[in-house]
């Protein structure tokens, strides 16, 4: 797919509302090339190509886990502070950008014009079927961030788009799983050459499988799950090297964002490191995800035989912790990483510095990889195998179904990673085991945009997203060999709130219900 992108850029262009601030992108102003567009199969992938572009991006996919207690992201104006400490209102929504259609209108004008072209049937129902996929994508983060939304199937008028009200979030997420049941079986399951990189039917399954476990409805999840695995996908080998670029679109992905260095960049890879690295140091993780991470014997830091210090805090760790966090001592980019002194230039309170004093390492394990840490071809990941496993052992839990496939599942995860199979001699309840994969799921998928929505629907934020955020301990790091003396107590970053009845769902934006009134806000707001 990487070699369409200049297609994408290019019929973008032409797909962009003819006016402003309105929750709708209005009447296109590409409604005159109707007549000359559909003439070829080629001016239908164009166009599908032209709706691939802002269904999702790498900015979004970062930035959502400072939503959560994962992250914390300490600009402001790069608009995910306030949703993460509790001070987001309805006026200081627009740098977010996630109330928007302009991709649901794409889709939904593809849809309405691609039947004018004479091209093999079977493509393009396929086509189609790309194209609701995108559409009901965003359906699903709509309402996952603000309940109710307006369910425009087709175009929108700029009478109506001033007009149109609230559907109920049922409704939504009922429209998104017709729309995914109907159209898995006319995907293909796999791609090649320039169009890696499309829906797939497991993407589809995989969507449905997600918002059917965020429902609860567990047995149609578990049902998709099972059919998910049956389709060729596997854990990649190596956990760190799974989000490196050489080695994506491995058997692991499911569904990502395609980029290419110059002509569609993935432009924020930068914004991780820190200052001595080049980078901005905006995202910065917390202790408390840090904390979550077990001992290397599969014990937790709590437990007084696991080994674990509070002056050697990462040695003996899980493997993923190193893998996705950099951690005050850790050999990273030739030289060990040193933000706890402040003598060193990426001391945390420096500035493009960390103020956590922890840095990403996920998608920045090799900085080397890339020429340009702003210009880079490095796909992001919206969906991979890893997920459906945990996805699958948590449906299979919640149902008190606790059998052989659940541990294989999480085991095969574990094992992955460096990590013990699990003590099933421990985790031998529905609790325990709900604890266990519920941990499983924030280490495994942290930084990767999803533990806000877990904390959602698990109904726990009051209790992990409110209170002070900390960072690392103070105190120095041998530059030789990067042993650390700790000496100073944790750092502490901010101060969150949590309403428990109004902060599970974000603040419709008031420049949008100044222009329709019929909006109506959500609770608390």
């Amino acid at each position: 797919m990487k070699r369409n992108i200049l297609y994408i850029i290019l019929f973008s262009a032409a797909l962009q509302s003819a006016c402003n601030k309105d929750f709708l992108d209005r009447q296109p102003p590409y409604a005159y090339s109707n007549e000359s567009l559909w003439k070829s199969q080629g001016d239908a992938q164009a166009a599908l190509n032209g709706c691939y572009k802002d269904w999702e991006g790498d900015y979004t996919l970062l930035y959502m886990d400072a939503v959560s207690d994962n992250m914390y992201s300490q600009y402001y104006w790069e608009g995910y502070t306030d949703y993460g400490n509790g001070n987001i209102t309805p006026a200081n929504t627009s740098a977010s950008k996630r109330w928007s259609y302009t991709s649901i209108q794409k889709c939904n004008w593809f849809l309405e014009n691609v039947d004018k072209t004479q091209m093999d049937e079977t493509l393009k129902t396929q086509f189609k079927s790309e194209a609701r996929f995108l559409r009901a994508y965003q359906y699903f983060t709509l309402t996952q961030l603000y309940g109710d939304v307006p369910l425009a199937k087709n175009t929108v008028t700029t009478e109506e788009a001033n007009t149109i009200s609230r559907t109920a979030a049922t409704e939504v997420r009922k429209f998104v799983l017709d729309e995914l049941a109907a159209i898995a079986p006319t995907l293909p399951v796999s791609y090649s050459g320039s169009d890696v990189g499309r829906i797939t039917q497991g993407a589809a399954l995989s969507l449905k499988a997600r918002l059917e476990l965020y429902d609860k409805n567990y047995a149609a999840c578990i049902a998709d799950c099972k059919k998910i695995m049956t389709l060729g996908y596997e854990l990649f080998p190596n956990y760190q090297n799974l989000f490196r670029i050489q080695n994506e679109n491995n058997k692991e992905v499911i569904l990502d964002v395609q980029y290419k260095e110059n002509d569609y960049p993935n432009a924020d890879i930068g914004v991780m490191p820190s200052s001595s690295f080049g980078g901005w140091g905006s995202l910065d993780p917390t202790q408390a995800l840090v904390d979550a991470y077990e001992m290397k014997n599969g014990k937790l830091i709590t437990d007084p035989t696991s080994g674990y210090s509070e002056n050697d805090p990462y040695n003996n760790r899980d493997p993923r912790l190193t893998a996705t966090i950099v951690c005050p001592g850790q050999l990273y980019e030739g030289k060990y990483y040193n933000s706890i002194q402040n003598t060193s230039g990426d001391y945390y309170n420096g500035d493009n510095n960390s103020k956590t004093a922890y840095i990403p390492k996920k998608f920045t394990s090799n900085l080397s990889d890339y020429t340009d840490m702003w210009n880079t071809g490095l796909n992001m990941i919206v969906i991979r195998y890893a997920e459906i496993l945990l996805t699958y052992a948590e449906a299979q839990i919640e149902s008190g179904i606790i059998d052989n496939t659940v541990y294989d599942a999480i085991d095969a995860i574990r094992t992955r990673a460096g990590m013990p199979a699990v003590d099933r001699t421990v985790y031998n309840t529905v609790d325990k085991m709900r604890t266990l994969v519920r941990r499983e799921r924030r280490v495994e998928l942290a930084l990767e945009g999803l533990r806000w929505y877990d904390v959602q629907r698990w109904k726990i934020g009051t209790a992990v997203r409110s209170g002070t955020v900390y960072g690392a301990r103070l105190g120095t790091v041998d530059p030789t060999n990067g042993k650390l003396t700790l000496s100073g107590d944790h750092i502490a970053v901010e101060q969150r709130t949590f309403v428990e009845n109004r902060d599970y769902l974000w603040p419709v934006p008031q420049a949008e219900r100044d222009i329709n009134k019929n909006l109506t806000q959500n609770p608390g707001y």
